[in-house]
């Protein structure tokens, strides 16, 4: 299955379960929205992917920026394909509420497999100003991966065991 994950990230939580992603994937392309090339250049087309996997880090309880304009932009192309959503963050308790808030009921119904899979917090990654509010409000300060390989597994099996 070939496959196109493309991810956005500030501190890198997306972006590593993209890599973890595409480590089980053995056709797996992996583009960073923000800065990739290969996603800018003109002859990436989504038809030349079996399956596409777009994950984005919540910020506030949001994805990025740049996730919400591809996705905006390519709805309609995504629709047609066999397609994977993904959220990165530490907060999963709102996983439905996330989904709803960020991707439209179209992408939603059209996704073969979707799941909140974990985040990772690196002090030496963020400012005083990020570090003061994790302090504030989660009472932590120090290294945080909650990423969940069990979790991915999980994902990718969905992803590889439905047919479209």
């Amino acid at each position: 299955m070939k496959t196109l994950i493309l991810y956005a990230s500030k501190y890198g939580g997306a972006g590593e379960i993209a890599q973890r992603i595409a480590k089980k994937l053995p056709e797996a392309t992996v583009c960073h929205m923000k800065d990739d090339t290969l996603l800018k250049a003109s002859s990436l087309k989504l038809a030349d992917y079996d399956c596409i996997i777009i994950g984005s880090s919540l910020y506030a309880g949001m994805i990025r920026k740049e996730a919400k304009e591809y996705l905006a932009q390519h709805a309609t192309e995504l629709c047609q394909r066999k397609l994977g959503l993904f959220l990165s963050g530490l907060a999963a308790e709102n996983e439905q509420d996330y989904f709803k808030n960020n991707f439209s009921a179209e992408l939603l119904e059209a996704a073969t497999a979707t799941a909140f899979l974990g985040g990772i917090f690196d002090p030496g990654k963020v400012g005083f100003l990020g570090r003061f509010m994790m302090k504030m409000v989660s009472k932590q300060s120090g290294y945080i991966d909650t990423i969940s390989d069990e979790k991915i597994n999980e994902f990718i099996e969905e992803l590889e065991n439905e047919k479209r």
